[in-house]
């Protein structure tokens, strides 16, 4: 396991605000100021290889909180983000909770005993149905009490509306993990596109990018992509991207927490912090 925390201590707060997120090849969290939104401590935590079950999930994370004791501090408010494939969107006027199960149905695997939940996305009229790992909330309901908790795509997508707003034009923005990345496409604050995709290649990678492309009738000659996650100017996806795609950027955002380290950057963890 990889991992690397920055404590930039400022003040002390009195209304901390926790905010972890996970998926099966990582582990991420951000305490910060409720009120002002400042960064107080940062970790993240990258698994070496793909964990094969929630189960053994819980075992790294529980690990872990138990070794740092940052967590061990009195939270007002705790957000738990679950990074999983195991979602769909819905649009609210057609969403009806007790179709929960065959929302799910027409994209993954689901079995008798998963507990399925929803989030509705703050700033649309959308409900993203998915799979949350009960067993991880558990755990963190014995570790903190009550917490709010939400799918990976809930957050990102409803911070990049936010994000682009009063643009008219398409923008499509790639959120990047380990080992899969994030489409979503906005025009004029409204949802064109989402979807996840997994894999293994560079040729994989910006083959699911010029096929969305097309699909959406986006030339690439003129439509803007923009990246966030775990990407470099230098890496091997953002190089194919670029030969492709001429009018390729980062998200630009104004966070000044990650200005003085090498390997993190602002976009980095972009669902997680606040």
């Amino acid at each position: 396991m990889q991992k690397r925390i920055i404590n930039k201590i400022v003040k002390e707060y009195t209304r901390r605000y926790l905010s972890i997120q996970f998926s099966l090849d990582g582990f991420s969290f951000c305490i910060s100021n409720l009120e002002t939104k400042e960064i107080q401590n940062f970790g993240a935590f990258s698994f070496d290889k793909t964990i094969e079950t929630p189960e053994l999930l819980l075992l790294e994370i529980e690990k872990i909180v138990s070794d740092n004791s940052l967590f061990t501090q009195n939270f007002e408010t705790v957000t738990i983000i679950h990074q999983n494939n195991l979602s769909t969107l819905v649009p609210t006027p057609l969403f009806k909770e007790e179709e929960l199960k065959t929302y799910l149905e027409y994209n993954i695997k689901t079995l008798a005993t998963d507990f399925i939940a929803f989030d509705t996305l703050s700033e649309l009229e959308i409900t993203n149905v998915y799979v949350p790992y009960v067993n991880i909330n558990n755990f963190f309901f014995q570790q903190f009490g009550e917490f709010e908790y939400k799918h990976y795509a809930t957050v990102l997508i409803d911070k990049l509306i936010l994000h682009n707003k009063n643009v008219e034009d398409k923008t499509c923005f790639v959120h990047v993990s380990n080992n899969s990345f994030d489409i979503v496409v906005i025009e004029n604050s409204k949802l064109i596109f989402h979807n996840s995709f997994t894999f293994t290649s560079k040729e994989d990678f910006i083959y699911y990018i010029l096929f969305t492309a097309e699909q959406l009738q986006l030339n690439p000659e003129e439509f803007k992509l923009q990246f966030i996650g775990a990407i470099e100017k230098n890496s091997e996806i953002y190089k194919i991207t670029y030969q492709y795609i001429r009018n390729v950027s980062f998200i630009n955002l104004e966070i000044d927490f990650f200005t003085d380290e090498e390997n993190l950057n602002n976009y980095s963890h972009y669902t997680t912090i606040p």
